[in-house]
């Protein structure tokens, strides 16, 4: 169990590494195919990605969560 404090990051943290990884998968597919060597070449595109897709929905979370809330209408 890790201490609620750290939810936020446990969740950007798994969050960015499922679409990462999927949206690095389907770029790769999309870029080379389906040839002999696909899952290294997957995981090799994967790791940057999420490199740099965990810092960056730490920052922008809270920039488009209350971006969000400025839109929804209050007591609905």
């Amino acid at each position: 169990m890790i201490p609620a404090r750290l939810a936020p990051f446990a969740i950007a943290f798994l969050l960015s590494g499922g679409m990462s990884f999927l949206v690095s998968g389907m770029a790769t597919f999309l870029a080379i195919g389906l040839p002999s060597g696909f899952l290294g070449d997957w995981i090799s595109a994967w790791l940057p990605a999420w490199a740099v897709a965990f810092p960056t929905l730490l920052v922008l979370r809270p920039i488009v969560t209350n971006f969000v809330m400025s839109l929804v209408r209050k007591g609905s």
